[in-house]
C-alpha cells in the first residue's frame, strides 16, 4: 500500500512538472525572448571574461571560503565538546587519565567526522543556490529570476540529497543532490516564466480596458461638444426674392 502511494506521488510529481514545463514554454512565447528567463548553461570560461563573469566566480569562491571557515569552526567546536564530555565520563568511571585521554581523542575524532558530514550537507546547497542566483544575473536576468532559480536549487539540492541518502547512502546523497539541484533550478525558472506570463496577460487586459474606456469617453465627448449647423433662412445676396 505504501509502495503504491509513493508511485502515485511520483507520477503526480512528473505530471506536474510536464504541465509546468508546457505552461512555461507558452508563457515564454507570449512575452518574447527578451522578457523571458535569460539563464543558460554557465561555462567555466566565463570566469575569465574580466567582467561580470569574473565577478560572479569571485563571489562564488568568496562564499565558499566564508562557509568553509564556518564549517571549520563548527567542527572544531564539536570536537572539543566531545572530548570534554568523554574525559568527564571516563574519569567519573575511574579510568586512568592516560586511557581517558586516548578515549576522549577517539570520541573527539568521531564527533569531528560527524560534524564535517553534517556541515557539507548545509554548505553544498547554499553554495549551489548562490551560484545559480549570480549566474542568472550574469546572463541578464532579473533579481526575481535569480531569486526563484536560487530558491529552486536550494530546495532541490536538500530534497534530492535527503532522498538519495536514504536509498543509497553517501553515493545516493551525491547523486540526489546533483540531480535535485538541476531539477530545482529549472523548476524555479519555469515558475518565473509562468509568473511573468500571467503578469503580461494582466497588463494586456488592463491596457485593453483602458483603451476601450478612452474610446468610449472620446465618443461621448464628440456628442456633447458637437454643435448642429442649420441653413440660413435669409436670402443670399443677389437672390430674386430679396
Amino acid at each position: 500500500m505504501n509502495f503504491q502511494k509513493k508511485r502515485f506521488q511520483l507520477l503526480l510529481f512528473v505530471v506536474g512538472i510536464i504541465v509546468l514545463s508546457l505552461t512555461a514554454e507558452k508563457c515564454r512565447q507570449l512575452v518574447g525572448e527578451q522578457e523571458s528567463s535569460q539563464s543558460v548553461k554557465f561555462s567555466f570560461l566565463n570566469c575569465f571574461d574580466m567582467g561580470s563573469g569574473s565577478l560572479a566566480c569571485t563571489v562564488k569562491e568568496g562564499v565558499k571560503l566564508y562557509f568553509y571557515n564556518i564549517r571549520a569552526a563548527h567542527v572544531e567546536r564539536a570536537r572539543h565538546h566531545a572530548i570534554e564530555l568523554a574525559l568527564i565520563d571516563a574519569l567519573s568511571q575511574g579510568i586512568p587519565a592516560k586511557d581517558a585521554a586516548k578515549q576522549a581523542q577517539i570520541e573527539g575524532a568521531k564527533a569531528a567526522k560527524l560534524a564535517t558530514r553534517q556541515a557539507k550537507r548545509i554548505i553544498g546547497p547554499i553554495i549551489s543556490s548562490g551560484w545559480d542566483f549570480f549566474e542568472a544575473i550574469y546572463y541578464g536576468g532579473t533579481i526575481t529570476e535569480g531569486f526563484l532559480r536560487g530558491t529552486g536549487t536550494l530546495v532541490g539540492t536538500y530534497s534530492g540529497g535527503f532522498l538519495g541518502e536514504q536509498r543509497l547512502g553517501r553515493l545516493g546523497y551525491l547523486m540526489g543532490s546533483t540531480l535535485g539541484s538541476w531539477v530545482g533550478g529549472r523548476i524555479g525558472l519555469m515558475v518565473y516564466d509562468v509568473v511573468n506570463g500571467v503578469h503580461f496577460l494582466l497588463q494586456f487586459v488592463q491596457t485593453g480596458e483602458s483603451k476601450v474606456y478612452e474610446e468610449s469617453q472620446a465618443i461621448e465627448d464628440s456628442y456633447v461638444y458637437e454643435t448642429p449647423t442649420y441653413e440660413s433662412s435669409e436670402p443670399y445676396e443677389g437672390s430674386p426674392f430679396r
